[in-house]
């Protein structure tokens, strides 16, 4: 395959700080959803309708795309919203539509808003790709593909010349990192029957990720499964083959993680970026992608395998619950100002302490993330000391300016 080619690597964006994490970290383009019309529709973090031309504006003065995620089923009641959505993402200048239903694709069409095939139409064969070339630029292949069956795909792309509505090449982009359902790309039917809640709207209430027994419905007997967590999967991580992966010819890597925190998104952007950028300068190497491995270690995550990409039969599952990151990060206070001639920022202590020595994460809208280690304290007017409990007013040097609203983070081992 040809390496100097662009990759593009698609950063996730639940809020703000995660949007410019994505900036931070080096991504090519962020996905985010609004309102209840996207696959995480659950989540607290979610975008409006009035966030789109920032969103777009912020995207734009930092060479990012910005890609709408409106791809639940939609049904009649749902239709003058996404309508609405549609309409205000094409005036503010969202890049393009990520889409599975056909009356979002349609009208996105209508709109002439660029369109992008969501995994959830499961696209698996280069038939499926031909029929949606009709409407779509770039198509996400089912996450269920063999590495085989993804070059085979873009093989066919490139000798049939297969374009989409803007007369450039289909482009194909594939998941490269982050959790995995237990369903066949998501379609998962779980949730709306224990709970009337559903997945394919976006209200999954993760059933899979918890524990179970197995029940002898003859005699009564219980067997608890030991240790492995039966519907859970570890999360997909490429680092490893991510050499392999570019060469089947994809051309986009999508990291999941709307629903995590901007220190995730921050970390994991980070090491794709350089492991991308490794690949297409001849440089990927092992000592490299255990590096990166460590690193992505340290955010959330449960565990790690290489998906079905590799040609596994059966999942890899977690064997507990929540994530197995190497560190975490305990809240301690919020930005009171910063001192712009001589570089201090000045934080309110609101819960542990932070003492001379500690590494920290400051986090914001504005900001995004900024880590660093405390070398100095400020304290109250009691000038310089080696710590700063709950209530102190506290001082440190740093290069880069901070706000109120920023939140200030320890990160420790764990």
């Amino acid at each position: 395959m040809n390496k100097l080619k662009t990759i593009e690597l698609m950063a996730p964006a639940g809020n703000y700080e995660s949007l410019m994490a994505a900036i931070q970290g080096g991504a090519d383009a962020v996905y985010f959803g609004v309102e209840q019309l996207n696959m995480r529709a659950r989540a607290t973090m979610n975008f409006t309708v009035e966030d789109l031309p920032r969103i777009a504006k912020l995207c734009d003065d930092n060479g990012l795309k910005s890609y709408l995620t409106l791809n639940t089923i939609v049904y009649d009641h749902d239709l003058a919203l996404m309508k609405t959505i549609l309409e205000q993402a094409k005036n503010a200048g969202i890049t393009a539509v990520i889409a599975a239903d056909q009356a979002v694709i349609s009208c996105a069409r209508q709109l002439n808003l660029e369109v992008h095939i969501s995994t959830q139409v499961n696209i698996t064969n280069i038939e499926t790709v031909r029929f949606y070339a009709l409407f779509a630029d770039v198509m996400v292949l089912s996450r269920e593909m063999s590495l085989g069956q993804m070059k085979g795909i873009c093989e066919a792309i490139e000798k049939e010349q297969i374009k989409g509505p803007s007369g450039n090449l289909i482009s194909i982009e594939v998941f490269a990192h982050g959790a995995l359902c237990m369903a066949v790309s998501g379609k998962c039917y779980l949730s709306l029957h224990s709970h009337n809640s559903s997945a394919n709207r976006g209200a999954c209430v993760q059933n899979c990720r918890r524990r179970y027994k197995v029940i002898d419905l003859e005699e009564g007997n219980e067997l608890e499964i030991d240790n492995e967590y039966i519907m859970s999967p570890k999360d997909l991580c490429t680092i490893p083959f991510l050499n392999q992966l570019l060469d089947t010819g994809v051309q986009v890597l999508k990291i999941e993680g709307r629903g995590k925190g901007a220190d995730y998104v921050r970390t994991v952007i980070g090491c794709y970026r350089e492991a991308i950028d490794s690949y297409l300068n001849g440089t990927f190497t092992d000592e490299k992608v255990n590096n990166w491995l460590a690193q992505l270690e340290t955010v959330y995550n449960r565990g790690f395998w290489g998906g079905y990409y590799l040609g596994q039969e059966l999942g890899e599952w977690t064997d507990g619950a929540g994530s197995k990151s190497t560190t975490k990060k305990v809240y301690l206070g919020k930005g009171n100002h910063y001192y712009n001639q001589s570089k201090i920022a000045e934080f309110k202590i609101e819960a542990f302490p932070l003492e001379v020595g500690d590494k920290v994460m400051i986090t914001g809208t504005t900001t995004g993330i900024i880590e660093t280690t405390i070398s100095s304290l400020h304290v109250n007017d009691q000038g310089s000391s080696l710590k700063a409990n709950k209530g102190d007013l506290c001082a440190f040097p740093l290069d880069v300016p901070i706000r109120k609203s920023d939140k200030l983070y320890k990160i420790v081992s764990q």
